[in-house]
């Protein structure tokens, strides 16, 4: 690993936090909060910091492999630590550690706050907090392979450490287009539903701040009952058609704007990821519909909208599902380890892992049967090769594994079973809310210091898909 090139982009990165602090602004202005202050003061920090490192560094060679594992774990370490100022600064979350679990929740699109009383946050200070989704959905490193093209040698390292699935998806030979096409189409859909909120009634800060959290699968909202608080059918049904938009692969999407139509319908994994949200949906809905709503129609807009943001990791909540049966909270929870499609801004082990792991429970049924058969796994006609199949494996241990380590160190805090396990769950999975003291109705704010730690380490983890992290604490990753 080159510590000079690491320390090159993430300075170049670090001024690209800065500039984003700044649109916040115009909002701030406008309400007359007067949180300016703390923006411009964070903005110009974080300036400072990346300009002395740039000009201390320069690019010596081109990105390794352990550049691009480097770069990014500490890309979003940094970008939450210099993203926690303005909470820090403004004097709304005084705190240095709920302010860095709040800016790392964002950041990696989990949507879990430490916040009591959001509505009483000033405005810029809110879109900062959306912001910080939006930017995370997408991916920071994506973002500047797409405005930064001397990044392109060697930017495939980044791409490939970052992007979420098993594997990187290019839709063009230079991964710099690819980088520019994603984040055109992630605009493209964002602007869409802001205008669609808009004529739901919003206003353009509440639409906007929406959209990001939305299109990232993240979950903050500006109101403290979150989309609940707008108890508006139109607005409700707006966010589910997006809600599953931002789960799906943003290749198809791209595809689809190209003109090849069939793209949805032909990808497997989105088929399967529609099969999961219905199943889903007949499960809780067997105990809502008849058990907790007397309106069928008010049944099918809760469990559809519930079962849509667990599903796709946004966390967005209009209604408290803690007060549904155990089945409905029990099918839930499962759906937090599922996630969204590979290549979209859904967290958790993803659809297509999912997916492959039913193939290959079912192919080696089949070896058992027939020993002397040959049953690879395939997908739409693909075969996956076994060193794919051995990362899928191993990454499911892996998530699984520390989720019950995780889950036994925060009973050990003094968090009773269910906040232990929703907690763990809400944050490696990206989702936001979990079960407990930190379900649809509650927040984080009570969870013990070391606790509040161990839960940002797991967002990240999860973000980054386990391994990305994990190499880095490995001796070998270190060795020359």
């Amino acid at each position: 690993m080159s510590p000079r090139n690491v320390l090159h982009v993430l300075s170049l990165l670090w001024m690209f936090e800065a500039g984003a602090m700044l649109l916040p602004l115009p909002f701030s202005f406008y309400y007359g909060d007067g949180d300016y202050t703390a923006l411009l003061l964070a903005a110009g920090i974080t300036l400072l910091a990346g300009l002395i490192g740039f000009f201390l560094t320069r690019m010596d060679q081109d990105l390794r492999p352990k550049d691009g594992f480097a770069i990014v774990t500490f890309g979003w370490i940094s970008f939450s630590l210099f993203g926690s100022l303005p909470f820090l600064l403004s004097g709304t979350i005084p705190a240095f550690t709920d302010a860095f679990f709040e800016t790392m929740s964002g950041f990696t699109t989990t949507g879990a706050t430490v916040l009591t009383d959001i509505e009483s946050v000033s405005h810029g200070i809110l879109f900062w907090r959306s912001l910080t989704h939006w930017v995370g959905g997408m991916g920071i490193i994506v973002l500047s392979l797409a405005i930064l093209p001397f990044l392109g040698v060697g930017g495939m390292q980044l791409f490939k450490a970052e992007v979420p699935g098993p594997t990187a998806d290019k839709l063009t030979p230079r991964v710099t287009e690819t980088a520019k096409i994603l984040w055109g189409v992630y605009v493209f859909i964002s602007l869409l539903e802001t205008v669609l909120l808009l004529f739901g009634g919003m206003n353009l800060f509440d639409a906007l701040c929406h959209t990001f959290g939305t299109m990232a699968t993240g979950g903050f909202s500006t109101r403290n009952a979150s989309i609940g608080a707008y108890d508006n059918m139109y607005i409700d049904y707006v966010i589910i058609v997006f809600m599953l938009l931002a789960g799906t692969n943003f290749t198809l999407h791209y595809r689809f704007l190209t003109g090849e139509f069939t793209s949805y319908f032909r990808s497997r994994e989105f088929l399967f990821y529609l099969s999961l949200i219905g199943v889903g949906f007949i499960l809780v809905g067997l105990d809502t519909f008849f058990h907790v709503y007397r309106s069928w129609l008010n049944a099918l807009q809760q469990t559809l909208f519930q079962v849509v943001s667990i599903m796709t990791t946004t966390g967005y909540v209009t209604a408290d599902y803690e007060h549904w049966g155990f089945s409905a909270q029990l099918t839930l929870f499962f759906l937090m380890f599922v996630g969204g499609c590979a290549g979209s801004t859904g967290g958790s082990l993803k659809v297509i892992r999912i997916f492959v792991i039913m193939k290959l429970v079912y192919a080696e049924t089949i070896r058992l049967i027939h020993p002397h058969a040959v049953v690879p796994v395939r997908i739409g006609g693909t075969v996956i090769p076994r060193e794919v199949l051995t990362n899928i494996l191993g990454l499911f241990a892996l998530f699984v594994g520390i989720f019950v380590a995780g889950t036994l160190i925060m009973a050990g805090l003094g968090l009773n079973m269910d906040t232990a396990m929703g907690s763990v769950a809400a944050t490696l999975g990206n989702i936001g809310p979990g079960l407990g003291g930190v379900g649809p109705t509650d927040n984080y704010a009570h969870i013990p210091v070391l606790g509040k730690w161990m839960l940002c380490a797991f967002m990240l983890m999860g973000r980054l898909e386990v391994f990305t992290v994990i190499v880095l604490l490995s001796p070998a990753f270190w060795k020359k």
